[in-house]
């Protein structure tokens, strides 16, 4: 069997002229533009890359986009100070703190100082105990990409047995979440699971977000089920250099999967698409509007 490659570029795209269709439709019949802010404290070359990237695609769909650099020594209390000026201004619909934060900077209290309703990432406890609780929340973006291509690939999830392999609060525990209320039978498996291979055997549908290159192999894999690769480990080549390679060995998976999301190109991509999403999403619901069909949870 030769799997079906999930292609999130391409999915990624979709979402982001969905979302630009919307913006438009806000701006003419409401006089409204969705505003994201985005906070990034020090130099951190992957983080600065990664802005950049979300501040050029807010643009695009004709959002406005504040952002907001600050020094690596900026210091709790004036970052907080920002992040309630943001809360209070009525432009900004979505604000984002970039992570990791400089070690002297305590990430949870600067996450759960962002208004609930503007924490397009998903993190502020409000959110993450509302997502638990099966009601409505911001969903942090990944596991929101996540579902929506699994979706598209399958309609219903109703009933289907999906294993997430990891735990974080990021991936792991939310996009358990997710998958249960769209009725699945959700396993979260992890370092201490006896028999992980045969626990993934199980699955119709797999998500690996564990952090470990190419842990997962064909031999783990359902023939014909959804294999979804969230992670992105950079490995060294025989001949030099590095390549990017995801938690899922993608030949032998996908030799056996009915379908697979590849690294890069495959959930990557979604992330930012359903930050621009969230944002949106934040931007009707703080304005009494009715939110754009097929992109939230």
């Amino acid at each position: 069997m030769s799997a079906k490659i999930i292609d999130g570029k391409a999915f990624a795209a979709t979402v982001r002229e969905k979302v630009g269709a919307h913006v438009a439709r806000l701006k003419e019949e409401h006089g409204i533009t969705p505003g994201l802010a985005v906070v990034l404290v020090g130099e951190d070359p992957a983080s600065q890359v990664y802005v950049r990237s979300k501040g050029k695609m807010t643009v695009e769909v004709g959002m406005a986009s504040f952002e907001h650099k600050l020094d690596v020594n900026t210091s709790e209390s004036d970052l907080l100070a920002l992040i309630a000026q943001l809360n209070a201004d009525p432009k900004v619909h979505g604000i984002l703190v970039q992570l990791p934060l400089p070690s002297h900077l305590d990430s949870d209290l600067v996450m759960n100082s962002i208004d609930p309703a503007k924490d397009v990432d998903g993190f502020h406890i409000s959110n993450v105990g509302l997502l638990g609780t099966g009601q409505k929340s911001m969903v942090p973006c990944t596991p929101l990409g996540c579902l929506m291509m699994l979706r598209d690939h399958h309609g219903s999830l109703s009933g289907m047995n999906a294993v997430v392999i990891g735990r974080s609060n990021i991936v792991g525990k939310p996009m358990a979440n997710l998958l249960l209320g769209d009725s699945c039978t959700v396993t979260i498996a992890h370092s201490r699971t006896r028999d992980l291979p045969g626990v993934v055997r199980q699955a119709d549908i797999v998500v690996a977000a564990v952090g470990r290159p190419e842990m997962v192999v064909g031999d783990w894999i359902k023939p014909g089920a959804t294999v979804i690769d969230v992670g992105i480990n950079r490995i060294d080549k025989p001949e030099g250099g590095t390549r990017l390679v995801g938690d899922a060995h993608f030949d032998s998976c996908a030799a056996v999967a009915g379908a697979i999301t590849p690294v890069p190109g495959g959930v990557g991509p979604m992330t930012i698409a359903c930050l621009l999403a969230n944002t949106i999403t934040a931007c009707c619901r703080a304005n009494g509007l009715a939110e754009p069909e097929g992109l939230t949870a």
